[in-house]
């Protein structure tokens, strides 16, 4: 039952699962409410819930805008694996101060300094996961166009997204041909689990270098390519990046976006000088 229970674990947590959810999380969340958003005004939020909670201690506030960008990752229909390390980033972070202060002689004192800590960690971190799991890796791109942001770098953060599930690809094949040619210790024991845990890990540091070549070689093939389409004359052409934003448009939805969210801000900031 116990190694049943196990295997599912496993499967779970398998390169398929979490390539899945990469995939999902970038490209996923096309119909939600917030991917139709206009990418400048998705930026701009974020920029002000990016910078505005670390200048801010009220706890008001503070609680007003971790429940408004909660509210904006459900909607965003965010992947599950990138809550779960939201979940842990937080608590790895601020969460365990808690647990040791109230262990070593902390009282109820120490709570409220801490909670703030946690809401501003925590309304920065879904403030990030809200933007970047409602837009598209070439809709980003063009946002930060927009705002003045160089091309190449605009560039870079799109094939970055787009790579990623490459390389995981690309790592999954490599330990596949590791296995396939290795031997692995039994793992029935305690100490053949110690030893199985092992060898894991030296496969996976032997695979590293592997993948940085290849990951190189597809690289280079990419360049190339980019370059006999002309990548570099249009990225420095007006009329093409003319064109490339031709498609950025601010609705209503947009401007009640944004209501919405400086009415909800503005009466957490009543409330906040009135208690």
């Amino acid at each position: 039952m116990n190694k049943k229970l196990s295997e599912n674990v496993l499967d779970k947590f398998s390169m398929d699962f979490l390539r899945n959810q990469v995939l999902k999380n970038a490209y996923g969340n096309n119909n939600t409410v917030i991917a139709q958003l206009d990418p400048r005004i998705l930026l701009l939020w974020y920029l002000f819930f990016g910078l505005a909670p670390w200048f801010v201690h009220q706890l008001w506030f503070l609680l007003a805008s971790f429940l408004l960008v909660l509210v904006t990752t459900k909607l965003a229909r965010v992947a599950g694996l990138v809550l779960f390390l939201f979940a842990v980033g937080v608590f790895s972070q601020t969460g365990y101060l808690l647990v040791v202060s109230l262990l070593f002689g902390g009282d109820a004192s120490t709570v409220t300094p801490l909670l703030v800590l946690t809401l501003k960690v925590a309304t920065c971190s879904l403030a990030s996961v809200t933007v970047f799991s409602g837009l598209d890796p070439d809709r980003l791109s063009n946002g930060l166009m927009w705002y003045g942001c160089p091309e190449r770098l605009s560039f870079s953060i799109a094939y970055a997204y787009r790579v990623l599930p490459m390389l995981m690809e690309e790592f999954q094949n490599i330990l596949l041909s590791y296995r396939m040619r290795g031997n692995p210790p039994d793992s029935d024991t305690l100490w053949g689990k110690v030893k199985y845990l092992c060898y894991q890990v030296k496969v996976i540091i032997h695979a590293f270098y592997p993948l940085m070549l290849n990951t190189a070689k597809r690289a280079r093939t990419t360049v190339e390519a980019l370059e006999i389409k002309g990548y570099r004359y249009a990225a420095v052409n007006k009329a093409v990046k003319k064109m490339k934003l031709s498609t950025l448009k601010v609705g209503y939805n947009d401007f009640l976006f944004l209501a919405l969210s400086f009415l909800w801000m503005a009466v957490a900031m009543l409330v906040s000088t009135m208690l």
